[in-house]
């Protein structure tokens, strides 16, 4: 297998500070194929793709290429020899366009060099095309959504010719069409050699696009199956260490009375339209549809980011208007945003103090923080929620991300709220994270807390959601009680089709 090998890993470690990422991790990768790497956050995965592809340097072990040992890897190195990693969160220049930030992976030459506009947005619409994304080589990336992002990513690796490619939760953020157009462009690479490590905590899309899988844990690798025979459940216990009965532990719990309610709600700039929804104490409402179908942009305007322009919103039956986000709050509104990393929480910053960031006037003494206060109030949220992290003082930046994630999630509870937003709460944490999430998520509805839940995963929202309402084009195109909602009828919906069947409140 080894001389056959594209990639061959042999016996990698790896430590930062005492903390041992990677012990003897071996691992290899084939030409055509798609090698899944899986493993809890923390166990070693993203350690293990930065010294692929040159980020970090093993402490020991080997890495060939080809058959070649490398004896020193950079990026640069590792670009040379065909190496290219699509991270999670986009690598991209904000304020250059599409076709200059695919130009910048694939054009080399000295300063002198003419630049070649018109060849070079061609080239960028060829390659966007590639991988089925309908996005103007001249738009800003700044104005791009993730899910757009990612797919120029993919599109500039296609462009440098790569033989090894890293695709980190590539489908994270796209809808079912964009990760179908995704596997297509995976299965063209694959037909022309190309071997490809993929990590996904979506288990259940492996089986359509891996050959084979490696499970990680605790820094160790623990097995690794041909995917055609092993199945999800076999990863969760390999990857855990223990069965894991209940990925969706919804707990029944008393419905109150509404909290939150809109009325023909509507953001011109957002694209949102006469939207009306109730949500109540107790419940978890989730919100279902397309990327682009209007969800966050929903939540957007009833957190006060963009103001609504029409209609009504009520908070405990009384009309009010939210103009900013600090009026949100005032009136008990609290929003965790999808980009954790850029919105959610300050990386640089402890834990202690991300805790607290939106509390600062409640934790001020004449003008100056109290600091054992916030110290207090962070252990107390470390404690309940089960944050894993060496200290209140760690940066938020060092925590995986199912941890940054709480902390998130700590920061707006922190507010105590009566409605809570939560995008995409558990995109990019692995299974085990994603119970703890959703386990939270049960008890804060038992608390009488009111839930509105963005999610792109189907089971998620079935799983999860007292009612889902189902928005497609800015609107929404029906309400599913829990016991009626299938997958089906919420696909139909988001698709813009108003059956029969569609009930609303």
């Amino acid at each position: 297998m080894q001389a056959q090998s594209l990639l061959n890993l042999s016996s990698i470690t790896k430590s930062f500070g005492g903390v041992h990422a990677l012990k003897g991790v071996s691992f290899n990768l084939s030409p055509g194929e798609v090698h899944a790497l899986v493993g809890e956050n923390g166990a070693g995965k993203s350690t293990l793709i930065k010294i692929i592809a040159g980020a970090h340097l093993p402490d020991s072990g080997t890495i060939q290429v080809r058959g070649q040992t490398l004896l020193h890897n950079d990026p640069g190195v590792a670009r040379g020899l065909g190496i290219a990693a699509i991270y999670q969160q986009p690598a991209l220049f904000p304020d250059l366009t599409v076709s200059e930030n695919i130009a910048l992976r694939l054009e080399s030459g000295g300063p002198w060099q003419t630049v070649g506009w018109s060849a070079r947005r061609k080239h960028a619409a060829q390659l966007l095309a590639r991988v089925g994304a309908t996005i103007s080589p001249d738009a800003i990336v700044r104005d791009l959504t993730m899910p757009q992002q990612q797919l120029v990513e993919i599109a500039a690796a296609l462009g440098a010719d790569a033989k090894i490619l890293i695709l980190d939760e590539p489908t994270a953020s796209l809808s079912d069409r964009e990760v179908d157009n995704l596997f297509r462009v995976i299965r063209e690479l694959r037909s022309h050699g190309v071997g490809m490590i993929y990590i996904s905590h979506r288990l259940e899309e492996l089986g359509q696009i891996a050959d084979r899988v490696t499970i990680l844990r605790d820094g160790t690798c623990v097995g690794s199956r041909v995917m055609a025979e092993t199945n999800k459940q076999e990863l969760i216990r390999l990857m855990v260490g223990r069965e894991l009965s209940a990925v969706f532990p919804k707990i029944d719990v008393p419905i109150g009375d509404i909290v939150l309610e809109t009325r023909n709600l509507g953001c011109r700039s957002s694209g949102v339209r006469g939207v009306s929804l109730t949500v109540r104490a107790g419940e978890i409402l989730g919100l279902a549809g397309l990327v682009g179908a209007g969800r966050t942009e929903l939540a957007r305007v009833l957190f006060g980011l963009t103001p609504a322009d029409s209609g009504q919103i009520l908070v405990n039956q009384k009309p009010v208007i939210i103009s900013n986000p600090a009026r949100a709050v005032e009136l008990g509104i609290a929003y965790v945003p999808e980009d954790r990393r850029r919105h959610g929480v300050i990386l640089e910053m402890p834990v202690a103090a991300n805790t607290t960031l939106a509390i600062l006037n409640r934790i001020a003494k004449g003008g100056l923080l109290d600091f054992s206060r916030e110290r207090r109030i962070a252990a107390s949220y470390v404690d309940r929620f089960e944050i894993k992290t060496p200290s209140l003082d760690a940066p938020v930046g060092n925590l995986s991300g199912g941890n940054q994630q709480k902390v998130s999630l700590a920061r707006w509870l922190a507010t105590e709220p009566a409605v809570i937003i939560l995008d995409e709460p558990t995109q990019g944490v692995d299974v085990g994270a994603k119970a703890e999430i959703h386990r939270l998520m049960g008890e804060l509805a038992q608390r009488g807390l009111a839930i509105i839940m963005i999610s792109s995963e189907l089971p998620e929202v079935l799983g999860m959601s007292d009612r889902i309402a189902v928005m497609h084009d800015g609107v929404i195109t029906g309400t599913l009680d829990r016991a009626v909602a299938t997958q089906e009828k919420v696909i139909e919906l988001a698709l813009g089709h108003v059956p029969l069947w569609r009930t609303s409140r």
